[in-house]
């Protein structure tokens, strides 16, 4: 009995022991992935600094000694800060524009079958339009304020989002609809069950994908016509050969798509965290 027990107790603490093992594992692990990124940044920076000049032509990579200091120029001033708000509420406009009428667009087409088969070739038309290949004509219909920015971001998103959200309806489980109407569920029960956990997935992987994409649209606005903005600052420096200036506007997009990836990914496993999904995601990653 008394070894039946020690038995049993001696199970319990391994199984108490291996969450922790595993916990600190996966800490080091993390912070070994940080380490390393920063030395490989490190290590390029470095080897810019070095190879500008007696290898690379300073005038057009400049170094990073000078980079920093006109991005510190940049960022001291009125002006500067004034095209980084540009950009940001232009973004920030185009995404969630594009993201609402993709949803919709995806929503509807996916549950009328019919507007689906009626729409989806036209649609796959325009989306084969390239994108900066519209921002002319969206310049002539809104000027070259903010509105002709914003519209270019919100026309790449959409299509990306639509085609996430139609082709997820479309590949939906019917039997496990047909399951839960069986059981007496109702059209929210079929939304709540099977609808929402089916698109999490691909609705979350259009909004990382479209991120980029209203960045670039609002860039390639800036740099076609615009006043202010940070494209028009990389056109500006570019025109003048100002190459610190231009590494320092592309550091600042880098660090603008960072802090978008991250909400976004921050949004992502909360509601896959609601949904119950979040575990599932989980083991598929550490299988």
């Amino acid at each position: 009995m008394a070894t039946a027990t020690s038995s049993a107790e001696s199970k319990t603490e391994v199984k108490a022991a291996r969450p922790a093992s595993l916990g600190g594992g996966a800490w080091r692990g993390t912070a070994l992935v940080v380490v390393l990124r920063i030395a490989v940044i490190a290590l390029t920076v470095v080897l810019w600094q070095v190879m500008s000049g007696p290898v690379l032509p300073e005038y057009a990579v400049s170094k990073p000694t000078d980079v920093a200091h006109a991005l510190w120029k940049l960022l001291g001033s009125s002006a500067g800060w004034t095209d980084i708000r540009t950009t940001a509420f232009e973004i920030v406009a185009g995404f969630g524009i594009g993201v609402a009428i993709g949803t919709v667009m995806g929503l509807v087409l996916g549950s009328v079958p019919l507007a689906g088969r009626v729409f989806e070739p036209l649609i796959a038309a325009v989306n084969g339009i390239p994108k900066i290949a519209l921002a002319p004509l969206f310049l002539l219909f809104f000027g070259i304020g903010p509105m002709s920015k914003i519209t270019i971001a919100a026309t790449g998103v959409a299509f990306v989002v639509f085609y996430n959200v139609y082709l997820g309806l479309r590949l939906r489980d019917h039997e496990l609809v047909e399951i839960v109407q069986v059981m007496g569920g109702g059209r929210h029960h079929v939304l709540s069950y099977v609808t929402l956990p089916t698109l999490a997935a691909p609705f979350f992987a259009a909004l990382k994908t479209g991120g980029p994409l209203a960045i670039l649209g609002v860039i390639g606005g800036e740099f076609i016509a615009s006043t202010d903005g940070i494209g028009h600052e990389l056109f500006t420096a570019a025109t003048n050969l100002d190459a610190p200036t231009e590494f320092a506007g592309l550091i600042i997009l880098v660090a603008m798509t960072l802090i978008l990836n991250g909400i976004l990914t921050g949004l992502d496993t909360l509601a896959l965290k609601r949904l119950g999904l979040g575990d599932r995601r989980s083991r598929a990653k550490g299988n």
